[in-house]
């Protein structure tokens, strides 16, 4: 069986809507895929509908940010309820966190001479409830002519340690993985790095982490054999995913899948 546990959509900052995205994982061969989408659990129902004419298993999860004084960390939240009070309230907050945020990059942009609208933004967006979001601003830049190309707008403008780069400030890892827990899920740690893990791994653990995400695209063999190594002493489980946004990404979805043997636990933990 094979997984990508790690997709987003229109509903937050992806390319492709939620029934283009399970379209696109019946193509690629997939067979579960999870839709995680930023601070949301919109696409979720989409998915879900558009996944019933086929074998296609859809988990219901998102992607929450958070911040620490060292930087943004995102914890996936697995097989939660996307109408949970918990979820409805997420978004709710995000989605003014995330307006606030691009109002403030698009001010610094214009320090630098670099001057696009935030209703450019706006029209980059996947529909009226979505948030905006720095890949949003990205396409806003190419389509105004400013750069090159979404990775050539991270590169030179808004990328994190550019100086129009702005945190979502939405919450703390702790935050969010109460509102994961809250909303029936199973909080796992997204793409960690090597700083973060050493300073916060233990302390997450005892608030509630459940997982960590070892397998992704590129992943060097000593880096998932040390992860894998921090899960197995924590009992955590392992999870894997592309952080697929879309065919401009150069990849498309089945390019990168796990083994449901390698996430035989996670599997369980959600009842599949």
């Amino acid at each position: 069986m094979r997984l990508d546990l790690h997709v987003h959509s229109t509903a937050s900052d992806g390319s492709c809507t939620p029934s283009e995205v399970v379209a696109r994982a019946v193509a690629g061969g997939l067979d579960v895929i999870a839709l995680t989408d930023h601070d949301t659990a919109g696409g979720v129902a989409e998915a879900v509908e558009a996944a019933r004419e086929s074998a296609l298993e859809v988990i219901p999860a998102a992607e929450l940010s958070s911040s620490t004084p060292l930087g943004e960390i995102h914890i996936l939240g697995y097989f939660l309820d996307p109408e949970s009070e918990a979820m409805t309230e997420h978004r709710v907050r995000s989605r003014a966190r995330r307006e606030g945020r691009m109002r403030g990059m698009l001010e610094r942009l214009t320090l630098q001479g670099v001057r696009v609208s935030y209703s450019q933004v706006v029209a980059q967006l996947g529909g009226k409830d979505v948030a905006p979001a720095r890949p949003h601003l990205a396409r806003a830049l190419v389509a105004s002519g400013c750069v090159s190309s979404v990775p050539d707008a991270f590169a030179r403008l808004i990328g994190d340690s550019s100086p129009a780069f702005l945190p979502t400030d939405i919450g703390t890892p702790t935050e969010a993985m109460e509102t994961i827990r809250r909303a029936g899920g199973l909080p796992v740690w997204a793409h960690p790095d090597g700083r973060h893990l050493d300073l916060y791994l233990d302390a997450f653990v005892e608030e509630g982490l459940q997982g960590l995400e070892v397998y992704r695209p590129g992943t060097p063999q000593n880096r998932v054999d040390r992860l894998e190594a921090l899960a197995r002493g924590r009992n955590l489980l392992v999870t894997g995913g592309s952080d697929w946004h879309g065919p401009e990404q150069k990849r498309d979805l089945g390019d990168f899948f796990v083994e449901s043997t390698e996430v035989e636990a996670f599997l369980c933990a959600g009842g599949l």
